[in-house]
């Protein structure tokens, strides 16, 4: 696994399903799989609820029916030549002897090691999915291609261990208000100093708000995972900083080493003008129509949560009417802002700015940074 992980030229091809693949997958993965979504499910019945023979059987009728277009976009994504003939007699061949006769014929042997041409096949747990291609594959005379040992499961199992091990150096926090633009201002210092941040709600494609999925694809728990866990296997400088979180965002949770650091930071406390605020918030939630109207679909969980008997459809309405500026002051003023000061009672903080733009704010806390840290200028 760690030697795959570490030739990020390699090409990975991952078996399975597009749903598994959605949920999560290895770094730079091309998703070719062997069956779709209903017809994994069918195997997988029928395993389940028959035989493995049957399951089998029924399996090879559909690998048949789609080996030839399999080999063929294998091909496409590893830059080989895929020509080749009989591709269903081969397939028919090698389950000739049924599944106890393909399990023999599949035995796994160890690679020395893989380069950046490797070809890396893997399908949930590196079994029959992975395995059988990978035999046809050679069969048709393809060189330097592997099957991932465990598949998908053995890197899971690696995320999480690389997660759980993680050693941070001296951690920082920005913290204010709902619509002060931590966001704007962690994403400027990541331009400025490259490698210095940990961005948790870009890795979570969500803003860990009851609003935070507006325009926005929020991830699994395990994608999160997987993001973080590529994050972290990049270098760092002398610290890290993040913009504070609560313990989920979103849907996905923060996992507990990196939850431990974020509460063990230092803190920076951003603040900003109601108006610059209002700014912030509607270029961020309300840029487009596909936005307007998610949010529109999410405004009756805060009317509900602020009073239904008092608020039943005005937050709608006033979006309705393109009264956005008096819709953000009252989210913020009734909403966002008694929240946040609940969560921050008895919070220090090391620095405090007031922030106008986030290019100007950045700037001024890498300087910051820099004095707490190490020489000025060394935050590379």
């Amino acid at each position: 696994m760690d030697e795959v992980l570490a030739q990020p030229g390699c090409c990975i091809v991952d078996l399975r399903s597009p749903g598994e693949f959605a949920i999560d997958h290895l770094p730079g993965a091309h998703s070719v799989p062997l069956f779709d979504d209903a017809e994994r499910a069918l195997v997988g019945t029928l395993y389940n609820r028959h035989s493995s023979e049957e399951a089998f059987a029924r399996g090879i009728l559909i690998v048949v029916q789609n080996i030839s277009a399999l080999v063929q976009r294998i091909a496409q994504v590893s830059g080989r030549d895929a020509r080749a003939s009989d591709l269903e007699a081969r397939v028919r061949a090698m389950a000739q002897g049924g599944l106890a006769g393909m399990q023999k014929e599949l035995q796994p042997v160890s690679v020395a090691q893989i380069s950046e041409s490797t070809l890396v096949l893997h399908c949930w747990r590196g079994g029959m999915r992975s395995s059988s291609v990978l035999a046809l594959l050679r069969a048709l005379g393809w060189t330097n291609i592997v099957a991932l040992e465990g598949g998908y499961k053995s890197y899971r199992t690696r995320v999480l261990k690389g997660l759980s091990a993680w050693s941070p150096p001296r951690s920082f926090v920005l913290r204010g208000g709902t619509g002060v633009g931590k966001t704007l201002v962690l994403r400027e210092i990541e331009r400025l100093r490259p490698g210095l941040t940990v961005d948790l709600e870009l890795a979570a494609g969500h803003r860990s708000s009851i609003l935070g999925m507006v325009g926005l694809k929020p991830r699994s728990q395990k994608s999160f995972d997987s993001e973080l866990f590529c994050r972290l296997r990049q270098p760092f400088g002398p610290c890290v900083v993040f913009e504070g979180e609560s313990r989920k965002v979103g849907d996905v949770i923060i996992p507990a080493a990196l939850w431990s650091t974020l509460k063990a930071g230092t803190n920076i406390y951003i603040e900003a003008s109601d108006e610059y605020r209002v700014e912030v918030l509607m270029a961020d939630y309300l840029n487009d129509d596909a936005s307007r109207a998610e949010l529109r679909r999410q405004l009756p969980f805060i009317e509900e949560r602020l009073g239904p008997r008092k608020w039943s459809g005005e937050l709608v309405r006033l979006l309705d009417e393109k009264r956005e500026p008096e819709l953000v002051k009252i989210l913020l003023r009734d909403y966002y802002d008694p929240l946040y000061r609940h969560s921050e009672t008895g919070r220090s903080y090391a620095l405090r700015l007031t922030t106008t733009d986030p290019i100007t704010t950045a700037q001024d806390i890498i300087v910051w940074l820099e004095s707490q840290t190490i020489e000025p200028g060394s935050i590379v």
